[in-house]
C-alpha cells in the first residue's frame, strides 16, 4: 500500500471505530447505565474526531507552503468552484476547534451561522459545570459527514 492510500484507509478505520462507539452510546441510553460510562464514550468519540481531522491536516499540509491549512484549503476549494465541499471543510474545522479549545472564536462563528449542519450545544455559565459539551458529536451523521468530507478533500488535493 502506498502512502496516498494510507489516509483513505485511516479515515475508513476511524469511521468504523466511531460507529462502534456510537452503537455503545445508543445501548447506554437506558437509565440504568452509569453516567460516567456515557461520558467516557462521548470523550472517546470526540477524541476520535479530533484525531482523524488532525491526521488529515498533517498528511495534507504539504500541499500548501505556509500558513493556516484550513483557510488555504477552503480558498483553493472555492477557487475550484467546490463551494459545498469548502463549506463543509470549514464547518468541520470550526467544530473540531470547538472540541479542542472550547468556547472561543470558532464557537461564536458556528453559533452565528444561519445555515450550519453542526449541532451546537448551548454553553452554560455555571462554575461547577466542568464537562460542558459544546458540539453534539452524536448528532445525525456528524462523524460520517466528517469522514466523507475529509475523504472528498483528500481526493481533491491528491488530484491537484
Amino acid at each position: 500500500m502506498n502512502s496516498s492510500n494510507d489516509l483513505s484507509e485511516l479515515i475508513a478505520v476511524a469511521r468504523s471505530d466511531a460507529q462502534a462507539l456510537q452503537k455503545q452510546l445508543s445501548e447506554h441510553s437506558e437509565p440504568t447505565i452509569n453516567a460516567q460510562d456515557n461520558e467516557a464514550l462521548l470523550s472517546k468519540l470526540e477524541s476520535a474526531a479530533i484525531d482523524i481531522h488532525s491526521l488529515f491536516e498533517a498528511s495534507m499540509q504539504h500541499h500548501f507552503k505556509r500558513g493556516p491549512f484550513s483557510r488555504k484549503l477552503k480558498a483553493l476549494l472555492l477557487s475550484a468552484e467546490k463551494t459545498d465541499l469548502a463549506d463543509r471543510v470549514h464547518q468541520y474545522y470550526l467544530a473540531i476547534n470547538v472540541l479542542k479549545h472550547g468556547k472561543g472564536a470558532s464557537y461564536r462563528e458556528l453559533l452565528a451561522m444561519a445555515d450550519t449542519f453542526i449541532v451546537m450545544v448551548p454553553a452554560t455559565d455555571s462554575l461547577d459545570d466542568t464537562e460542558t459539551r459544546l458540539v453534539d458529536v452524536q448528532s445525525h451523521d456528524f462523524f460520517n459527514g466528517l469522514c466523507d468530507t475529509l475523504q472528498e478533500a483528500y481526493q481533491f488535493l491528491t488530484a491537484h
